[in-house]
Formats: C-alpha cells, structure tokens, sequence
C-alpha cells in the first residue's frame, strides 16, 4: 500500500502552535462520482437539518429579515441580531416566518401628498423607484396608483405632489393568488408592478418584474414542519433577556444563539438550563468558544450546537485589544472533534474570506460556516450602499465597535453602559455583491468542487474521514501562501466580480 502524503488532524494540530485557514491546505484524494452527487446537506444543531453549509452572522450590519429570508430560501438559515428593541427583533422573525416565496410583504408605500423627492429619496436609499400609493400612505390603506420611473424621469418641478403625476390606471392581482399566476400577469401585462389587494381594494402585498429571478420555487429551502422558513436569532445573557427570549419563542423563532464574545460563563450557563427548562424543543446554540474546557460547560449546560470564535472576525480585534482568543483553525478542530462526542455540530464563526475558506472549515469538523463581511456588501443585508473613489459599497461594522456599542452591542461583552466601553471591534466597508441569491449558489458551487477535490461527496463522509485518519493536510509556509494565489503576473482579471459596475 503506497505511503499517503501529508498529516492527518491530530498530527497537524498536535504541536501547540496556533493554526488558521492560511496555514494549511488539504491534499487531494481520489475522485469516483461527478460533481452533481456532492450532497451539502448538514446539522445546524443537534435536531435542524439544513441542505447548505452557511449561516448569517447576528450582526446589524448582516441579518435582519431580508437577509434571514433568502438564507432559508438558498438552503440555509439568518440569525437576526439583538442590537434593537425587543419588539423589533420579533418583527424581523415574524416577517421571516410569514414570507411567501415571491411576494414583497411589506413594500414601501407612499400617499398621494408625498412628493416627487420622496420617491427619489427611496430610488438612493434603497434602489427603485416603483412605490405603490395608498389613500393613507400605509399598508394596509386603499391602493389609488402608483409612481414609477417612467412617471417622474424628466419632470423638472421634484416637488409636485404625486397625486399629479402618479398612474391609476392599474393592474392588480386579488389576494390569495399563487406565485404561478401573479408571474403569468406580469409577463402578459408587461407592468413592473403587482399590487396585490383584498376585496375592499386595499394594499396587501407587491410582485416585482425585476424579481422575476428570485420569484421561483427554492427547492433547497430551509423549512419547519409547517413549511414555514427556519428562522434563528440572537439573545443576551443578561436577566432581562429572559423577556426578550419568550417573546422570540412566541414569534415562533426556530433557534436561537446566546451571543456572547466569550461564552463559558456562569451567566450563560445558567441562561442555557433556564432556557431549555422553559422551552425543551427549542434549539440553543451556545458560545462563542474556541477551547474544549468552554465546550464541555456548556454542552453539559444543554446546548445544542456551538459558535466557536473569538477575535478571528475581520472587524474584530479583541485578540489585539485584550491579548485573549486562539486562531480560528486550531479552535474549530479541537472543538469541533470534542462536541461530536456528544452530538453536538459546531458553527465555525469568524475568519472566512473565501471558499476555500469554508471547505478548510468543513475539512476541520465545522458542520457549518458563519459569515459577516461575505455578506455584508449584499442587497439583503441592512444599510444603504454609497460611493467611495468610485466603488460601490455598504457599511459593515463589528458588534463591540463603538458604532455598534452606541446601539447595544456592549451586551455580548459583559460591559455596563455606565462603564467605559473598550472597543473589541471597528467599522468599516465591504464592495457590493449584489444579491445572495446570486452569490450564494456560486460560494455553493466551489465548496462542491473542493469536497469532489478531496474525494468525499457529503459532509458527513468527509468528517467520518477526518477522524479515521483518511483526510490529509499540509502545512503551507508564507512562500507556499504566496505561490497559492495570483503572482508574477503585471495584471489580471478576477475570475468572477460580483456586484453592479460603477457606472
């Protein structure tokens, strides 16, 4: 039998010497099945399945219902973060719970004594200029027409009222229609607009042309028993976010993650055994973590799943600021290997850049990959999208930096707000992706052509692998790192560039 190249996990590992994804590379094994077997079906926690590999980070700069939406539409799940009002979060799961594929819930609506500006304040904040009219301004009020480009592109007066300028001659769909048929009036209307209304003529819910591409059936979705999208959520480990848990649990929230920065505590502990007294089938994910000792607390606490990583993010810099954390790669591996023997999958949290990036987690025992700044440049993610020296781009901000701690995200980092608040975060930008249901299918892609590389077609047969032995790595010098990627060239084109042009 030939000798087999490279270390498995427990010799890469064993040394003492903090590892990350750059530092390693998984050797290839032998390819016996096409690309369409790869199955990147896995756990979330101990009793949710998902079909995709991926998770949005709970920050306000990534997950909100939007965001948690077409996550459990591409096969995954959204976290929508605390840094708001009780009452906020629960309706951001609320409208997660109660999307329907193809219809836009809750549009912006204006009235007829709204102006032209008004419009064009929307068109830069958010990107169309298609608004419904309503008698009050509101959902829910008696749709009278309504304002597209076409309406108000060469009027110079931006103030006229748009009871002025706004179409009634309208086309609009009842309520209760399906998904098939409200595309079939768009395409034979030829309209970039379906309002959709009751029988008293009132502003339900909208279809959009330009969502044609998104409208169609998802067949990888993320769903509960009741076919609605699976939908999770931060919360505190504080007393008070007791409150905020039971309302989460009555919005119908799915599971939640107790969001702390370093997560064996006694304050966590006890909020994970209250928590699982009070409400058995709801699924916990306990952290964040990145050594077996924190593992073990909270796993015998009760939980279901676990977040490791602590100032591996690329906002983060509690490893500089606080001297405290451990590279991401050697904390998802021993983590990872010790929680599986209590069945309990870990969300590797923090440091991913790249598909390979995700494979290398995987590759370790993540069952699956939590990301922030991959997602933050998106369409669904908060935030509106600005210029800066001609490249598009949104807001992107760590919870412990001092925009975030302003809002609420000291919770996560046992700080009072009396107390002077040390920043374990910054803010900064991302480049526009465009839209996840456009990027995260390609990010998919790639991790099926790495586990096809490495010679396993689920993620389920690659960690069987990894703690036989079967998997093999090596480690990569700064020489190889840079060998590894694009050099000696004077230009080059990037492979793939999401986003819109900056014209």
């Amino acid at each position: 039998m030939a000798e087999r190249s490279g270390l498995d996990g427990n010799r890469l590992f064993r040394h003492g010497e903090g590892l990350t994804y750059d530092d390693y590379i998984l050797l290839p094994g032998y390819i016996d099945f096409p690309l369409s077997d790869v199955n990147l079906r896995t756990k979330l926690t101990r009793d949710i399945a998902i079909k995709r590999p991926v998770v949005s980070s709970p920050m306000d700069t990534v997950t909100e219902s939007d965001m948690a939406i077409y996550m459990a539409l591409l096969g995954g799940i959204g976290f929508i973060h605390y840094n708001n009002t009780i009452d906020e979060q629960v309706d951001e799961v609320r409208r997660t719970k109660k999307f329907e594929n193809g219809f836009i819930m809750d549009p912006m609506v204006l009235s007829p004594e709204d102006t032209i500006t008004d419009v064009d304040r929307i068109k830069e904040e958010h990107g169309f200029s298609g608004i419904p009219i309503t008698e009050d301004g509101e959902l829910g009020g008696k749709l009278v027409g309504i304002v597209t480009r076409r309406d108000i592109d060469f009027e110079p007066n931006r103030e006229r009222q748009l009871k002025e300028v706004m179409t009634t001659d309208l086309v609009t769909a009842p309520k209760g229609i399906t998904l098939h048929e409200g595309n079939q009036i768009l395409k034979e209307s030829k309209k970039g607009k379906l309002p959709i209304v009751d029988n008293e003529g009132r502003l339900c819910s909208l279809m959009s042309r330009t969502d044609l591409r998104k409208n169609q059936d998802f067949p990888m979705a993320s769903k509960d028993p009741s076919k609605q999208l699976l939908v999770g959520a931060a919360v505190g480990t504080r007393s008070e976010d007791r409150q905020r848990l039971e309302a989460l649990v009555d919005a119908g929230v799915d599971v939640v993650v107790f969001d702390s920065a370093q997560g064996h505590s006694a304050f966590e502990i006890e909020m994970i055994k209250w928590a699982k007294d009070k409400f058995p089938e709801l699924q916990i994910v306990g952290g964040n973590v990145v050594t077996v000792h924190q593992c073990k607390g909270l796993i015998e606490a009760g939980a279901d799943a676990l977040r490791v990583g602590m100032g591996s993010g690329s906002i983060c810099i509690t490893q500089e600021t606080v001297a405290v954390g451990r590279p991401q790669a050697s904390a998802v591996y021993d983590c990872a290997k010790y929680a599986r023997r209590s069945g309990v999958p870990v969300i590797a949290d923090g440091g991913v850049t790249s598909i390979g990036h995700i494979a290398k987690a995987l590759g370790i025992g993540a069952s699956t990959v939590m990301m922030g700044s991959m997602l933050a440049g998106t369409d669904e993610a908060p935030g509106e999208y600005f210029y800066e020296g001609g490249v598009r781009l949104k807001r992107y901000r760590g919870m412990a930096s001092r925009e975030a701690m302003e809002k609420g995200g000291e919770k996560r980092y046992f700080t009072d707000p009396q107390q002077i608040r040390v920043a374990q975060g910054v803010s900064g930008a991302v480049v526009d992706k465009g839209s996840v249901v456009d990027y995260l299918p390609y990010l998919m892609q790639g991790v099926r052509h790495a586990l096809q590389d490495i010679g396993y077609s689920s993620i389920t047969d690659l960690h069987e692998a990894l703690y036989s032995g079967k998997v093999t790595f090596e480690r990569r010098s700064p020489s190889a790192q840079r060998e590894g990627g694009v050099h000696n060239l004077h230009s080059f084109v990037e492979p793939h560039r999401f986003g819109r042009k900056n014209d």
